[in-house]
């Protein structure tokens, strides 16, 4: 089967948006946690977060375009931080939930029965429920021209992870904080490591490490 541009675009709004978004595979699944200027909570499950660089130490997502309000980026844009908390296998049916369209008034840590916590780093809320979390400094954004969507960057300023979870090469294995993943738009999986090979180098088979 060869499905080419012109087909894509006539599909309907909701089986295109189901098509295009599996095409990527399986994304980080994650939650954003904002505070307005007025200390109201944010919560919004994001399956664009991806690694920028590690000196300094970078991360970045995809924001959709602001045809209707976007809590999180405006929130981000006035406080200037925001924290990144891995969805698990306890809370990812809470998580989901986050992605409807609450007012600016409702707070979704309320809402889904997520609990808001901080830490004296940052304004922005962690959830507690969440067992990787990562705190971030708004540093510069990006707007894609082609589909009004924009591209933030993040500075890493703390991290919160289980101790058994971060081994002595600086490996986090987030399989072991049962972190889960995101196809689409409404489908999650946990995963199953099949092996970790040693540093590629020109004429050396990867060893298992």
């Amino acid at each position: 089967m060869i499905i080419d541009k012109e087909n894509i675009l006539q599909f309907e709004k909701l089986y295109r948006a189901n098509f295009v978004n599996s095409l990527s595979g399986f994304k980080s699944a994650n939650l954003i946690g904002t505070i307005s200027k007025e200390s109201k909570t944010n919560l919004a499950v994001f399956s664009s977060v991806i690694h920028v660089g590690a000196n300094p130490p970078l991360v970045g997502m995809l924001v959709r375009p602001a045809s209707v309000p976007r809590h999180t980026y405006t929130n981000i844009k006035e406080t200037g931080c925001f924290t990144i908390n891995h969805i698990n296998q306890e809370i990812y049916k809470q998580a989901h939930q986050t992605s409807a369209r609450y007012d600016e008034h409702t707070s979704e840590f309320e809402a889904c029965g997520l609990t808001p916590e901080f830490t004296s780093t940052l304004k922005a809320p962690y959830v507690r429920e969440s067992k990787i979390k990562i705190g971030c400094r708004f540093v510069e954004e990006h707007k894609i021209q082609v589909n009004d969507t924009t591209f933030l960057v993040g500075e890493i300023l703390e991290v919160i992870v289980p101790e058994d979870v971060l081994l002595s090469d600086g490996y986090v294995d987030i399989e072991k904080a049962e972190t889960i993943a995101i196809s689409s738009l409404d489908a999650y999986h946990a995963t199953k490591r099949i092996a970790r090979l040693s540093y590629a180098k020109p004429g050396i088979e990867p060893k298992e490490i």
